[in-house]
């Protein structure tokens, strides 16, 4: 594995929060979604369609996002993504969580020589 790659397992489970989470700025299509998850990770990582189609329909299920059609001004109709106020508050529960995660994981993962506590 390339040591600046971001592994997909390490992404998998917060892909519906990355969506979301793009969606909070305003109605997005796939593709829209595809390339605005790669430019903000500056390269670093591409969501694969199928898994972003799966949570896209996922959070749709739910009722986190709802979809409609565009019109076709610009080329060919596109299915449009919009957040719900359900979807907001999953992403900030979500968000929340990531960041207590992430503040044990630090923690847990810190050098021996970092410690503060003495056992």
């Amino acid at each position: 594995m390339d040591k600046n790659k971001i592994s997909s397992d390490l992404l998998r489970g917060h892909t519906d929060t990355i969506i979301l989470k793009l969606l909070m700025s305003g109605d997005k299509y796939g593709y829209q979604i595809s390339k605005l998850i790669h430019s903000n990770s500056s390269g670093e990582y591409q969501l694969k369609e199928a898994t972003m189609y799966s949570s896209l329909k996922r959070l749709e299920k739910d009722e986190r996002i709802t979809s409609y059609w565009g019109d076709a001004n610009q080329g060919g109709r596109r299915k449009y993504y919009k957040l719900t106020e359900a979807g907001r508050e999953t992403y900030y529960e979500n968000q929340k969580n990531w960041e207590f995660a992430k503040r044990v994981l630090d923690q847990l993962l810190q050098e021996e020589g970092d410690h503060t506590d003495e056992y």
